[in-house]
């Protein structure tokens, strides 16, 4: 039998009914790759890379899974797939987007997988949430921690976090 791993998953959506659009993605998540052991708060952020575009809620999740990285990406790509998920533009609009962070502290580089993710410690919206649940994880390429990465970012793109209330008032 397999031994379980902990994948590090970040969430974001900016199309529809963004709650209901990553708690959806966590039932899915649950049912196809493993057990959620930690979710961050949701947070809100204006969209990057591209502007004009709502902005985006996301959420990273720590997962303990069986399943390889390999499959745990085809199960991420075909979770975005059930959700309706249509790649129009890079960096554009999304229903949902799920992203593999850390796959334990593989390092892996080929055409289909890049882990860790390899603009993870460039953007703030993937650090804050990421640092809420997992501060001390040490980055394996770039030893230093999750807590550092953000310290040393120079993303000025503000993070806030995200009240549930805010959406009703759209």
């Amino acid at each position: 039998m397999k031994e379980e791993e902990n994948v590090f998953i970040l969430l974001g959506t900016n199309l529809g009914e963004r709650v209901s659009n990553l708690e959806t993605a966590i039932d899915f998540i649950e049912k196809e790759i493993g057990h959620v052991l930690k979710k961050s708060k949701i947070y809100e952020t204006e969209p990057w890379g591209v502007t004009d575009q709502p902005n985006f809620l996301n959420q990273v999740l720590k997962i303990n899974t069986k399943t390889s990285p390999e499959e745990c990406l085809k199960s991420c790509l075909s979770i975005e797939n059930k959700m309706g998920r249509e790649r129009l533009r890079k960096w554009g609009e999304r229903l949902i987007d799920i992203d593999l962070l850390f796959y334990n502290k593989l390092k892996i580089n080929t055409l289909d997988l890049m882990l860790p993710h390899p603009r993870l410690h460039e953007r703030n919206f993937t650090l804050v949430p990421l640092e809420e649940i997992a501060a001390d994880f040490v980055h394996p390429v770039l030893n230093k921690t999750v807590f550092e990465l953000l310290d040393i970012c120079r993303d000025d793109q503000s993070v806030f976090e995200f009240s549930k209330n805010s959406e009703l008032s759209d």
